[in-house]
């Protein structure tokens, strides 16, 4: 029976199984999805825009980089 399937597999071609080309798709597009919902909810909502920073979240300062 062993035999059987390694002559499958040898007679199909395919360098990867599909499983591994669909985890990649699937990651890929949960990375997507992640990201621009990550990105979307980090600008201000809309009517916040000109308001101050609440005293509860702290500030995050970019650090300077001498020489650019």
């Amino acid at each position: 029976m062993h035999i059987l399937i390694v002559a499958d597999a040898a007679s199909t071609g395919m360098p990867f199984p599909v499983s591994f080309t669909a985890v990649y798709v699937i990651g890929f597009i949960a990375a997507v999805s992640i990201g621009s919902i990550a990105w979307y909810n980090s600008k201000r909502p809309p009517g916040w825009e000109g308001k101050d920073r609440p005293d509860a979240i702290p500030e995050v300062k970019k650090e300077e980089t001498p020489g650019l």
